[in-house]
């Protein structure tokens, strides 16, 4: 009996060492790093290169709190400036904190969509108030199919000021059949209609972030025809709201995991977490916040969601992606983390 056991153990522990081994040839790869910052429903997606460049993705809320959780971030992952900023449109969420973020770290370069074209009073003191804060920085704006030079990976503009790609990127081009069912989507003007919206790919991993694009233009990039692909990270379009994250796009991504940059109270729509969990291929929804508006079959379990109630500690969501296409994911708030292969 004795010699029995001794072989089921070593027979378990021989099991435990197999699965170890691509965490291991994982964490000895140049990765690229992704944090979803904390932003309480806004946005803020910080991207450190495997050669030490960086991106920030919106720069969330005016006030020291999210300027704070950014610089946070950077200190985790080993950089003291942020090379570029790109704005994707001028809310309040998602461009407010600009200013306090320039008291805090070294920036270089701003990027965005151009000027403000949105006639409400609030979007234009946003706007002018960015303007201001960056008077002395340089500034690109990026169109359609143009990009930003980061060494070791590509990103593409693939919506800005309302317009989009026209061409399918390489591989892509098919006739989505998940087109037929959705309806026409009234025509929006707004700023999140304007988003700027990217495509980062880093050799074959593939992760797309639309901002707050709006149903129509996201239904435009992937309908009659595909002209995406597939996605491998998707960070849900609008924190996670419907209807824009349309099933003919999120599926037709056929994303492995999805990420939702929503508050406690912002995002995180029943309807379209349900588009969301049902996607084709689709593996893991983490979340920065349990949707406390939602009920609990519409939110991700506790251990994929970083701040579960409104009294948050600003976890973040941390992606860590090699160049072969496998990426790990970890909670910040627990230490979880799960390991995706191609």
């Amino acid at each position: 009996m004795a010699v029995i056991r001794f072989l089921r153990q070593f027979a378990l522990l021989l099991g435990v060492a197999w699965l170890l081994v691509p965490v291991v040839l994982a964490r000895s790869h140049r990765q690229l790093q992704i944090y979803f910052i904390d932003v309480e429903g806004g946005q803020s997606t910080l991207i450190v290169t495997s050669q030490k460049q960086s991106l920030l993705i919106d720069a969330g809320f005016a006030g020291e709190r999210d300027a704070d959780r950014i610089v946070r971030a950077a200190k985790a992952a080993g950089i003291k400036q942020i090379d570029y900023v790109l704005i994707t449109h001028y809310y309040g969420d998602h461009v407010g904190g600009v200013t306090d973020l320039l008291k805090k770290i070294k920036v270089g370069t701003f990027v965005d969509h151009g000027e403000n074209q949105e006639d409400s009073d609030a979007t234009k003191k946003h706007y002018a108030n960015y303007v201001a804060a960056i008077a002395h920085f340089p500034r690109v704006v990026l169109r359609p199919s143009q990009g930003v030079p980061l060494k070791g990976l590509t990103l593409q503009v693939l919506a800005a000021a309302g317009d989009h790609i026209t061409d399918p990127l390489p591989g892509a081009g098919e006739a989505n059949i998940y087109c037929a069912s959705e309806k026409q989507p009234p025509d929006d003007t707004s700023e999140n209609s304007r988003s700027l919206g990217v495509l980062i790919t880093y050799g074959r991993f593939r992760f797309l972030d639309l901002g707050d694009l709006t149903e129509q233009k996201a239904l435009e990039l992937v309908c009659p025809n595909n002209l995406i692909g597939n996605a491998d990270l998707y960070l849900a379009t609008h924190h996670g709201g419907y209807p824009d994250n349309p099933r003919a796009l999120v599926w037709a991504l056929h994303p492995r995991v999805v990420v939702i940059n929503n508050g406690p109270r912002k995002g995180g729509n029943p309807q379209a977490w349900q588009i969301i969990h049902d996607s084709p291929d689709l593996e893991d929804v983490w979340q920065l916040h349990y949707a406390l508006d939602s009920d609990k079959q519409h939110n991700s379990a506790e251990a994929f969601i970083a701040n579960v109630d409104d009294k948050s500690d600003g976890h973040y969501v941390k992606v860590e992606a090699s160049s072969d296409g496998r990426f790990r994911v970890t909670n910040s708030r627990n230490g979880i983390e799960r390991n995706y292969g191609k």
